[in-house]
């Protein structure tokens, strides 16, 4: 069945993306890996496999869609383009490498932007082009 594709439906992919991001690692030690990796050691209880487990679904979700939407030309020209939007910030004065918390941000939310592109890809280049992708299928 057909569903239209609009830019809500983008932002909820995109949310999708940054909770998934952030959720893994962040800065502020609020995140799975520091939940994980806590003061006290590794924890291996039941709560924290299954949150890492569903976690690892999400990752392997956007990175297939990704990928598979995208290619990894796409990917590398998507982050090659990330960097250089970070190196002109950097640049033009408005970003400072002294601040590595900022750029760890910076950085995690344009993952999450690629992510949520490549997940959308395909509505996306269906609405700029009218062609419609489909996956092979091997015999």
């Amino acid at each position: 069945m057909y569903h239209s594709f609009d830019f809500s439906s983008f932002l909820l992919r995109l949310l999708f993306a940054l909770l998934l991001v952030f959720g893994t690692w962040n800065p502020t030690g609020w995140s799975y890996l520091g939940w994980l990796i806590g003061e006290e050691g590794l924890r291996l209880e039941p709560l924290v496999v299954i949150v890492g487990l569903v976690l690892l679904i999400g990752w392997i979700i956007y990175l297939r869609a990704t990928f598979m939407s995208l290619g990894w030309l796409g990917v590398l020209l998507g982050a090659a383009l990330f960097a250089a939007i970070i190196w002109l910030f950097v640049d033009l004065g408005w970003l400072s490498l002294e601040n590595p918390g900022v750029i760890s941000w910076l950085v995690l939310s344009l993952l999450s932007v690629l992510l949520a592109v490549g997940i959308s890809w395909s509505h996306i280049r269906r609405r700029l082009t009218g062609q419609i992708d489909v996956d092979e299928i091997e015999s």
